[in-house]
C-alpha cells in the first residue's frame, strides 16, 4: 500500500496535514488545525457501524450489485446503500469515499475546511479553489493533468476508480476514472461504475454518456493511456508533480 500511495508526496497546501491510520483505514487529512484526535474517534465510530452491520449481513459487503438495508442500518450504511443504487454496483464500492466524508463531516465542527483523502477518494470542504493531480497509474498523463475544484463552502466528493492501480475491483482498464458529486460515496460508487464500463477508446464516450444520467454526479474524467474523455463540471489544468492539490484524484 505503500508504494501505491507515493501520490501522497506531491502534496502542497495551505492547510494543516495529518494522518490517521486504524486498521485497513489509512487517511491523510488537511484541515486549518490538526486534530488527529478528533478524525480518529470519527474513523472508528464509522469502522464500528460498519463492522456491527456486516456481522449482520454478510451479503453487503459481498454483493456486486444493489442490495436493500435494514431500516435500522447506520447512516454510513444507508449511505452506501444509496449510491450503489444509483450507480448499479456493489454497495462496498462506496466505502472509501462513505468513510472519508463521515470522517470529513466530523472535522467540521472544529474547521472550516476539510480535506480527506482515503485511497484516492476525496471528501472535501473548502473556502478557496484547489487543485487535484491525476494519478493515473503508468499513463503519461500521470503527474502532468490536474482538476480544478471550485465548489465552495459546499461539501464535494472526488474519486477514482482504476482498472490498472491499486487493489480495488473493477472490470474495466480505465488507467483512471475519476468523478465528482456532492456525495463522496456517490462518487466513489460512481467511479467504479463508469470505469467497468471502459475496456478500449471507444468506451469513453458512451461510459461518459451514461455518467451525465446519474443523479447528484457534477462531471467526470477518463483516463485511458493517453487518451482523456471529460463530461460536466471538470475543469483541466495542466500540473507538474509536486503542485497544489489534496491528493490523488
Amino acid at each position: 500500500m505503500a508504494e501505491e500511495r507515493t501520490y501522497r508526496r506531491w502534496l502542497q497546501t495551505d492547510l494543516r496535514t495529518f494522518e490517521v491510520r486504524v486498521e485497513q483505514s489509512d487517511l491523510l487529512i488537511s484541515a486549518e488545525r490538526l486534530l488527529p484526535e478528533l478524525a480518529e474517534r470519527a474513523l472508528r465510530a464509522a469502522r464500528a457501524d460498519l463492522e456491527a452491520y456486516l456481522a449482520r449481513d454478510p451479503e453487503f459487503e459481498r454483493s456486486l450489485s444493489p442490495r436493500a438495508v435494514s431500516g435500522d442500518a447506520p447512516e454510513i450504511v444507508r449511505e452506501m446503500a444509496r449510491a450503489a443504487e444509483a450507480c448499479g454496483v456493489g454497495p462496498m464500492a462506496a466505502v472509501a469515499g462513505a468513510v472519508a466524508q463521515r470522517v470529513g463531516e466530523a472535522l467540521l465542527a472544529q474547521t472550516r475546511q476539510v480535506i480527506v483523502e482515503n485511497g484516492g477518494d476525496i471528501y472535501l470542504y473548502t473556502r478557496r479553489p484547489r487543485v487535484a493531480a491525476v494519478y493515473a497509474g503508468l499513463s503519461p498523463i500521470t503527474g502532468r493533468l490536474g482538476l480544478r475544484i471550485t465548489r465552495l463552502e459546499q461539501p464535494v466528493g472526488l474519486c477514482t476508480s482504476s482498472g490498472t492501480v491499486g487493489p480495488s475491483l473493477s472490470f474495466g482498464r480505465a488507467d483512471a476514472a475519476v468523478v465528482l458529486a456532492g456525495s463522496a460515496a456517490l462518487a466513489d460508487a460512481a467511479a467504479t461504475a463508469l470505469g467497468n464500463r471502459v475496456t478500449r477508446e471507444e468506451d469513453i464516450e458512451p461510459a461518459l454518456q451514461w455518467l451525465a444520467s446519474v443523479g447528484g454526479v457534477l462531471g467526470g474524467l477518463v483516463v485511458l493511456g493517453e487518451r482523456v474523455g471529460a463530461w460536466g463540471e471538470i475543469e483541466l489544468t495542466t500540473v507538474g508533480r509536486g503542485e497544489p492539490g489534496p491528493g490523488k484524484a
